[in-house]
C-alpha cells in the first residue's frame, strides 16, 4: 500500500480554508477537540487528498484510512491482533484439504442505504475486482482464487468458472487454487470488499472509473459509517451508519478527515486542539514529544518497507552490478539515527524481519569499498564515465532529507553525480507507472500480515512493481512453488529462497523499516495499536 503527498498549490488552499475553519472554532470559544470530544467527532489529519474513495481502484494509505470507516471485509479483524474474527460474514468452514472456505453471511448485514447484502454481492464484486480492464493494481491478490488469475489476465472469459460461487442468498463458497495460510487475513484487505451493485450500475458500467457513485449522496458502503461530505482539499466527513449490523457498538458520531500533507501544519493543528490525531510528526519536532510529551508521541512497530527501486529495464541500472554498487552505497544506520531520529530501523531486507515468523536473509550491508569494486567492473572506475541519471521523489519533507543524504553518499563514495526530481504525488505515481526514472523512492505497507504481501511485489504481473522486472523463474516461485509449501517450516524457507533471489537481483533497495510516528490526544480511547497501523474506528471513544 502507498503513502501520499500534494502540491504545494493545494498545501496552500488548504491553508487558507484550515485558517478560516479555526477562526470559526476559536470564535465559538472550543476548538476542535474540545467539541470533537462532546458530540462524538474524531478529526484526523489524513496525508493527502484521495484519489478515490472505491476500493477496488484506491491504492494509498490515506484512502484506506477513510475507506475502513465506510466498509468492512467478508472477515474483519481482531484490532490488537489482527487474527481473523467475524465481519460480514457471521462465520465459515474450510476443508480439509485447506482450499474450500464457506462463508455464512449476516441475515441482518446491509448497505448503508438499508438494502440486505447476499453472496451475490461478492460474486459481482469480485468479478469487477478482477477484472483485466477494471485497472485494479491489486487484482493479483484475488489470484490466489481458482481460475482467478487466468480471469485477470485476460485468457479466461466467463467469470462462472473462476472459484466464487453464491449457494444461496446468504452463503458464499471461494475455491482457492492452493492452500493460502493468510487468504483469511486478505479478506479484510479493501481490494475484496464488496461494493453495491445496485448503486455502481446507477452511475456508470461495471468496470467504470472515478464515477459519482463514489461520491456524498451516491456512496453506499457497508461499515459504521457513511460518507456525508467531501470538499476537495479541505475536509471529508462520515457519520454513523444506522443500516450497519453492529450499529449499537459504534460510538462515535463521525470522523473528519483533513488532507494536509505538510507535517509542520499538522503538528500546529494538534497543539492548537484541531484535530485529535496527526498523519505523521515532523523530524525536528520527535525529540520534543519524546521527551517532553510522550504520552500523546506514538512510534510502534509497523509492517512496511521504505526503499528506493531502479528502472532495470534501461541503462544504467539494467546491469545488476550497478544496482549493488549504489544499494551497498546507502549507509542505512546514519540514515535511521541521524535522518530519521531513530524512529525506524536500518532495513537490509525486503520483508521486515519477524513476519509470520519468517527471519530474511541479509544480502547487502554498507560496503564502499565492494560497491567501487563492482561499479569498475561494470565499466565505471571511479564513476568515470557514469552517465547522468536522476532520483524521482515525491513531495515531502523527510522524503527530501533522505535524498539529499544518499545523494551526498552515492556522491562522495562512488564519485557519480545524481539529481533530485521532485514532483507531486499524482505526477510522481504516473512517473513511475511509465517507467519514466532512473531512481525513485518507493514504500510498501503491508495490507496483510505475511511475507507473500511483500515479495510478491517483484512479480511481472504486479501492479506496483513499476520497476521493469520480469524475472519468469521469480513468478514461477511466487506463483506456483510457494503455494505448494505443505508446512509452514517448509514454506519459510521457500520465502527465504524467493527473497535470496530477488535480493540478489535488486530491483529494489530497502533503506529502513518503518515504525509509526504520530500524535494523539489523550481524549482518544480504543485506538488501537497493531502492526498494519489500520484505525478500526467502530472500537473508539472519545473521553476527557
Amino acid at each position: 500500500m502507498k503513502l501520499a503527498s500534494i502540491s504545494n498549490k493545494h498545501l496552500l488552499l488548504f491553508s487558507i480554508l484550515l485558517f478560516s475553519g479555526f477562526l470559526t472554532a476559536c470564535s465559538q470559544g472550543k476548538s476542535r477537540v474540545e467539541q470533537g470530544n462532546i458530540n462524538g467527532i474524531l478529526h484526523i489529519a489524513n496525508g493527502t487528498e484521495p484519489e478515490t474513495l472505491d476500493p477496488h481502484i484506491s491504492t494509498g494509505v490515506p484512502e484506506n484510512n477513510i475507506g475502513m470507516s465506510l466498509f468492512e471485509g467478508l472477515v474483519s479483524a481482531h484490532p490488537e491482533t489482527l487474527e481473523p474474527i467475524p465481519g460480514v460474514a457471521e462465520s465459515w468452514e474450510i476443508s480439509e484439504d485447506g482450499k474450500t472456505y464457506t462463508f455464512y453471511i449476516r441475515k441482518n448485514a446491509k448497505w448503508s442505504d438499508g438494502t440486505s447484502m447476499t453472496a451475490e454481492d461478492y460474486v459481482w464484486s469480485w468479478e469487477r475486482a478482477s477484472s483485466p480492464i477494471m485497472g485494479n493494481e491489486y487484482a493479483y491478490m484475488l489470484f490466489i482464487i481458482k481460475n482467478a488469475e487466468a480471469w485477470g489476465t485476460g485468457q479466461l472469459d466467463d467469470f462462472s468458472e473462476v472459484g466464487v460461487k453464491a449457494l444461496d442468498t446468504h452463503t458464499l463458497q471461494v475455491e482457492l487454487e492452493n492452500p493460502a495460510p493468510y487468504f483469511l487475513n486478505l479478506l479484510n484487505h479493501h481490494s475484496l470488499y464488496a461494493v453495491p451493485k445496485h448503486v455502481v450500475l446507477a452511475h456508470g458500467a461495471m468496470t467504470d472509473q472515478y464515477t459519482q457513485w463514489g461520491r456524498p449522496g451516491n456512496m453506499v458502503g457497508n461499515g459504521p459509517f457513511v460518507l456525508t461530505e467531501w470538499k476537495i482539499y479541505h475536509q471529508i466527513r462520515v457519520e454513523k451508519n444506522p443500516h450497519y449490523w453492529d450499529a449499537a457498538n459504534v460510538k462515535l458520531n463521525g470522523v473528519v478527515f483533513y488532507p494536509v500533507e505538510n507535517y509542520s501544519t499538522e503538528e500546529r493543528m494538534f497543539r492548537a486542539g484541531q484535530v485529535h490525531k496527526t498523519y505523521e510528526i515532523p523530524l525536528d519536532k520527535v525529540p520534543h514529544y519524546r521527551e517532553n510529551e510522550p504520552d500523546k508521541f506514538v512510534n510502534n512497530a509497523y509492517l512496511g518497507t521504505y526503499y528506493y527501486q531502479f528502472n532495470v529495464s534501461r541503462p544504467p541500472f539494467d546491469d545488476a552490478r550497478v544496482r549493488r554498487a549504489f544499494a551497498l552505497t546507502i549507509d542505512r544506520d546514519t540514515i535511521a539515527s541521524e535522518v530519521m531520529h531513530g524512529v525506524v530501523d536500518p532495513s537490509y531486507s525486503l520483508v521486515p524481519p519477524g513476519v509470520g515468523g519468517y527471519y530474511p536473509p541479509k544480502l547487502i550491508d554498507y560496503d564502499p569499498e565492494e560497491a567501487k569494486r563492482l561499479l569498475a567492473e561494470a565499466g565505471y572506475p571511479n564513476g568515470e564515465g557514469f552517465p547522468p541519471v536522476d532520483l524521482l521523489y515525491n513531495t515531502n519533507e523527510s522524503h527530501r532529507k533522505i535524498a539529499v543524504a544518499i545523494q551526498q553518499m552515492w556522491n562522495k563514495k562512488l564519485n557519480v553525480s545524481v539529481g533530485l526530481v521532485n514532483q507531486e504525488w499524482k505526477v510522481y505515481l504516473d512517473s513511475r507507472n511509465r517507467l519514466d526514472y532512473d531512481i525513485a523512492r518507493a514504500g510498501w505497507i503491508g495490507d496483510y500480515v505475511d511475507p507473500m504481501n511483500f515479495l510478491d511485489l517483484g512479480l511481472s504481473t504486479n501492479g506496483n512493481n513499476r520497476s521493469g522486472y520480469v524475472v519468469p523463474e521469480y513468478d514461477e516461485m511466487i506463483m506456483q512453488t510457494i503455494p505448494g509449501a505443505k508446512t509452514p517450516e517448509e514454506r519459510n524457507e521457500l520465502f527465504y529462497q524467493a527473497e535470496t533471489r530477488i535480493m540478489t537481483d535488486l530491483p529494489f533497495a530497502p533503506i529502513y523499516t518503518y515504525k509509526t510516528k504520530y500524535l494523539l490526544h489523550p481524549s482518544v480511547k480504543n485506538l488501537h495499536k497493531n502492526y498494519l497501523n489500520y484505525y478500526y474506528y467502530k472500537y473508539i471513544e472519545l473521553g476527557e
